[in-house]
């Protein structure tokens, strides 16, 4: 079972981690990235924080810092006096005596494990407005019951109470209390309510699927007509959206009999732009081409290399047109 072992993150691959996440990539993308076999772990440190990167920790200018604690555990060593090592350090000897003590005193001094100590020590996370405020996380939950936004809570709190700072409240402080379900202030049961129904914080611009957008009216492929399966007549083309690293989009356009495909570049990958780019690009194809296509959306089931699973990725399946009429009816989207 060694090779099943899990290989925690070190803190160099937590913060690219969040820089990743910051920037939009995906789970998948920041597992590769990683180098990690799955995305189970990435997504675990994720969860953890509610997909909002933790404010990193910083140690306060007055302590005590790793090199002073070596300094102190080698003048114990030495035989020095409390006074003669904080007159080497600068310090008070008052700090130094309280810094042996503390930590097993002069028989058991280690500076690492007592800079560790301190580091542990001084984690106190001051509870946020929510944990100390009960009238006010009572009226946040009950609003988010009634299906509002955070952020209509926290306009419609400003509007309520105009001069009670203690009763206001920013959108962010309720994402953030209903994300880190270790804050202990509102109930998990509560993100229910949000309309997205996410779990976690999501960076504006990522790739990460949200469950939105889904195809409306979609057409399975199975109903793709017999002339268009076994490619022998001319007319009928198919297309599909390719998504890639940093929100690149293609789209592919292919006529099944003579296997004709165009490339085409999008910005985006909404229907509008989709069907837009095609088409201004399909109407510059020769007189002697194939009728243009008209396209109804379908959901293709592709299988994964390397995998018994399938996964459903929407395409398209166009039905042959004469050349005078528009295409009007697209909707692509990569999932």
């Amino acid at each position: 079972m060694e090779g099943n072992a899990r290989i925690w993150f070190t803190p160099k691959q937590k913060a690219e981690l969040w820089e990743r996440w910051k920037n939009g990539q995906c789970v998948a993308d920041i597992a590769r990235a990683l180098e990690r076999r799955n995305k189970s772990g990435v997504y675990r440190v994720l969860a953890l924080n509610g997909g909002i990167a933790p404010t990193p920790r910083r140690r306060a200018s007055v302590a005590l810092r790793l090199e002073e604690r070596e300094e102190v555990s080698r003048g114990i060593a030495a035989g020095r006096s409390i006074r003669r090592i904080a007159q080497g350090l600068g310090r008070s000897p008052s700090t130094v005596s309280r810094e042996i003590t503390r930590n097993g005193g002069s028989s058991a001094y280690r500076a690492s494990e007592a800079d560790a100590c301190a580091w542990e020590r001084a984690l106190r996370p001051k509870p946020c407005r929510l944990a100390r405020h009960a009238e006010l996380r009572w009226r946040v939950a009950q609003k988010l019951t009634l299906q509002w936004s955070p952020e209509q809570i926290s306009g419609w709190l400003k509007r309520q109470f105009p001069t009670g700072q203690g009763m206001q409240v920013s959108h962010e402080t309720i994402y953030r209390s209903l994300f880190i379900q270790t804050r202990g202030v509102l109930k998990k049961e509560l993100m229910a309510h949000l309309r997205t129904a996410r779990q976690m914080r999501q960076a504006k611009g990522g790739t990460t699927k949200s469950g939105l957008g889904q195809i409306v009216d979609t057409v399975s492929i199975r109903e793709r007509p017999a002339e268009a399966e076994d490619r022998a007549v001319p007319g009928h083309w198919e297309g599909d959206l390719l998504s890639g690293a940093n929100n690149t989009h293609i789209v592919t356009l292919v006529e099944r009999h003579t296997r004709f495909a165009m490339l085409l570049k999008v910005p985006s990958k909404d229907t509008a732009t989709v069907v837009g780019a095609l088409g201004k690009h399909v109407r510059k194809l020769p007189q002697a081409s194939p009728s243009l296509p008209t396209c109804r959306s379908i959901s293709a089931i592709h299988a994964v290399l390397g995998s018994a699973a399938v996964t459903r990725t929407p395409t398209a399946c166009c039905d042959s047109i004469s050349r005078g009429e528009q295409i009007c009816r697209v909707s692509l989207r990569h999932t």
